[in-house]
């Protein structure tokens, strides 16, 4: 029994080559359609779904993003008229205080102008009036002042 490992190893073959090997091709054959029926079609049928889901969305999004992008400007736009009607009416505004503030200080003006003419009028008659009394008693007032300054008689 002196036989060398090389020979018994080479009197039996690594690998079998016999009928099993045709069951398991077969088992082989068999798993794949069942896993193929059971896990890997709704596998690929969930990517699919999910995929088409996603890219519904994304469409989707891509519309809600193009409407909210159309109401926005349409938004602006408006507001921006608005503005402008704003402004034009804050003009107008301004303008019609400017044409009534004008009117009023004109009023104001004239009246006041009114007051001080009539003043000086009811003045200078009263100053007449009061020069008109005077005037016969100042030749008389005047020697009276100069007499007691004098202290004597002035005719």
């Amino acid at each position: 029994m002196d036989q060398s490992p090389l020979v018994s190893v080479a009197a039996h073959p690594l690998i079998d080559i016999d009928w099993t090997v045709l069951v398991q091709f077969g088992l082989f054959v068999v798993l794949y359609f069942i896993a193929n029926k059971l896990l890997f079609q709704p596998y690929l049928d969930l990517r699919a779904r999910r995929k088409a889901g996603i890219d519904g969305a994304r469409e989707e999004a891509e519309k809600m993003t193009a409407t909210a992008d159309a109401k926005l400007a349409e938004y602006e736009k408006q507001l921006s008229v608005a503005r402008a009607r704003g402004n034009d009416e804050g003009r107008k505004a301004r303008a019609e205080a400017i044409v009534h503030e004008r009117e009023v200080t004109e009023k104001a003006k004239a009246s006041a102008q009114g007051a001080i003419d009539q003043a000086m009028a009811s003045m200078r008659s009263e100053t007449q009036t009061a020069r008109n009394q005077l005037l016969p008693q100042a030749d008389a007032i005047a020697r009276s002042i100069a007499s007691k300054l004098l202290e004597r008689e002035v005719s």
